[in-house]
C-alpha cells in the first residue's frame, strides 16, 4: 500500500498520536501535562453518543429476530459465559501476584498510609449487594436513562421498547422506521467523531507521560509489569484456547479489530469504540440480533481487565503491608470481586473505584492502600480496556456461534483477508468514515 494510502487509515492515525504524545509528554511535560482536555474531550464525545447508539442497536436487533424467545435463552448464555470469564480473571490475577510476589518486601505500615485518597472516590462506589444493584439498574424516568449515559438502564429499556414492538405489529412500522433513520444518522455523526481518535489519543497518552513520567513509577515498577504478564496470558491463553475450541483463530480477530484496540490504548476507555465492534462483529456474520445483546451487556458485565486488576491491586496491598490472608478470606474476597468488577460499569475510573468498593467491605485489607498505587493506576488502565475489549469481542463470536447465529464462511473469510484494505476502500466509496451501518434494515 502506498504511503499515501496508509496514513489514510485511521489505526495509523492513531498510531502515529500515540507516538506524538509520548514524545511530547516526555521532552516537554508541563506542556503534555497541559493536554489533558483533548483526551478528555474526546471521550467525552463519545460518551454523549453511546446510550442513543445501544437503544437503536438494541431494539433494531430485537425486532429483527424470528423468535422473541431467543432473547432470553442468548442473554442467559451470555451471562453464564461472562461469568465463567470473570472468574478465571480473578483467578489469573490471584496466581500471578503469588508467582511475583509484586509487593513482598516493601513493610508498609497502614498507619501512615494516607486515607484522604480512598475517601476521594469512595462516594462513587458502585451500589453494593444485589438488591442494590439491580434496583440502579431502573432508571428514574425514561429519558433520565439516557441523560445519565450508562450502559445498563438503557439496555433495559431496549429490551423493553424491543418487546413492545414486536407485539404491535403493522402499528409499530413508523417507530421502526424511526430508529431505523436515527440509527443511520448516529452512526453517520459518530464515524465523524471518530476522526479526531487521534488527536484524542494524542492528547490522553502525552498527558499521561507528562504528569507521571517513568520516574514515577519508581519501585512499583514490579507491580505495573505483573500485571501486564497477568492480562497479556489471560489473553492468549485463556481467550486464545476460547477461539481455538470454536473454530477461529484469536490473533485474526484482534488483526481485524486493531484500529479499534489503538483507539482503547491512546485513550484507556473501551467505550469509543463500542459502536465500531458492533459494526464489525455484524460485518463478521455475527447475525444483528445477537451482537446487539451480546456487546453492550458484555460491556457491563465482562469487565475481565478491571477482575485481574482488583486481585492482583488487593494483595499487593496485603502484601506491602505484611497482611496474611487465609484461603478462606481469599475465596470471600473473590466472591466480593464478582459484584464490584460489575458494579463500577459507567463509573469513571471504574477499576480504581471498583478496588475501593472492594476494600471497603474488606475488614482484613485497609482501604488505604489505595493511596500505594492511586499514582499509577493510569499506566494500568490501558491494560484494563484492553483485555476487556478483546474478552467481549470474543465472547460475542462465541454467542453468536453457540446460537447458530454466525456464518462461519464469511468469519473465515473475513478473518482471513487485509481488512485494513478493504476499510480503506469502504471509505473512499462512501465518503464518510466506514463506522457507517451497512446493514442496519430493521425487520418488522
Amino acid at each position: 500500500m502506498k504511503p499515501g494510502k496508509l496514513v489514510k487509515l485511521l489505526y495509523v492515525q492513531v498510531l502515529i498520536g500515540l507516538v506524538l504524545g509520548i514524545t511530547v509528554g516526555h521532552w516537554w511535560p508541563d506542556i503534555g501535562a497541559a493536554l489533558k482536555p483533548l483526551g478528555d474531550g474526546f471521550v467525552k464525545l463519545v460518551k454523549m453518543m453511546i446510550a442513543p447508539i445501544v437503544f437503536c442497536t438494541i431494539v433494531s436487533g430485537i425486532t429483527s429476530l424470528n423468535d422473541t424467545r431467543e432473547i432470553g435463552k442468548t442473554l442467559l448464555k451470555s451471562m453464564g459465559l461472562f461469568y465463567a470469564l470473570t472468574v478465571l480473571a480473578l483467578l489469573t490475577g490471584l496466581a500471578a501476584v503469588f508467582l511475583l510476589q509484586p509487593g513482598a518486601g516493601m513493610h508498609i505500615d497502614p498507619k501512615h498510609l494516607d486515607a484522604a485518597v480512598a475517601a476521594k472516590y469512595s462516594s462513587q462506589v458502585p451500589p453494593r449487594g444485589f438488591t442494590e444493584f439491580m434496583m440502579h439498574i431502573i432508571p428514574v424516568s425514561f429519558f433520565g436513562a439516557f441523560a445519565e449515559g450508562e450502559v445498563l438502564p438503557v439496555l433495559l429499556l431496549s429490551v423493553l421498547c424491543g418487546f413492545g414492538l414486536t407485539r404491535i405489529g403493522a402499528a409499530g412500522r413508523i417507530v421502526l422506521d424511526g430508529i431505523d433513520g436515527l440509527a443511520h444518522m448516529l452512526f453517520a455523526a459518530f464515524g465523524f467523531i471518530m476522526r479526531l481518535a487521534p488527536l484524542g489519543a494524542f492528547g490522553a497518552m502525552a498527558f499521561t507521560v507528562g504528569r507521571y513520567g517513568i520516574k514515577s513509577i519508581g519501585s512499583l515498577g514490579l507491580l505495573i509489569g505483573t500485571f501486564y504478564v497477568a492480562c497479556i496470558f489471560f489473553v492468549v491463553v485463556v481467550l486464545g484456547l476460547l477461539a481455538r475450541l470454536h473454530g477461529f483463530r484469536l490473533w485474526q480477530l484482534l488483526r481485524y479489530i486493531r484500529e479499534e484496540l489503538l483507539v482503547v490504548l491512546g485513550t484507556s476507555s473501551s467505550e469509543p469504540v463500542l459502536p465500531r465492534l458492533l459494526m464489525k462483529l455484524e460485518r463478521l456474520g455475527c447475525k444483528k440480533g445477537v451482537v446487539g445483546l451480546v456487546l453492550p451487556t458484555g460491556y457491563s458485565f465482562n469487565l475481565d481487565g478491571t477482575a485481574i486488576y482488583l486481585t492482583l491491586a488487593s494483595m499487593f496491598i496485603a502484601q506491602a503491608c505484611d497482611i496474611q490472608l487465609s484461603w478462606t478470606q481469599i475465596a470471600t474476597m473473590l466472591g466480593l470481586m464478582l459484584l464490584t468488577s460489575k458494579g463500577a460499569a459507567g463509573v469513571t475510573g471504574s477499576g480504581f473505584v471498583a478496588l475501593v468498593a472492594t476494600l471497603t467491605v474488606m475488614p482484613d485489607l485497609p482501604v488505604a492502600g489505595v493511596a500505594l498505587i492511586v499514582g499509577i493506576d493510569r499506566f494500568m488502565s490501558e491494560a484494563r480496556a484492553l483485555t476487556s475489549t478483546m474478552s467481549n469481542a470474543v465472547a460475542c463470536v462465541v454467542v453468536s456461534i453457540w446460537e447458530h447465529a454466525c456464518d462461519r464462511e464469511v468469519l473465515r473469510r473475513e478473518l482471513a483477508q487485509d481488512h485494513a484494505v478493504t476499510e480503506l476502500a469502504l471509505e473512499e466509496d462512501v465518503g464518510i468514515p466506514s463506522a457507517a451501518p451497512k446493514q442496519l434494515a430493521i425487520h418488522a
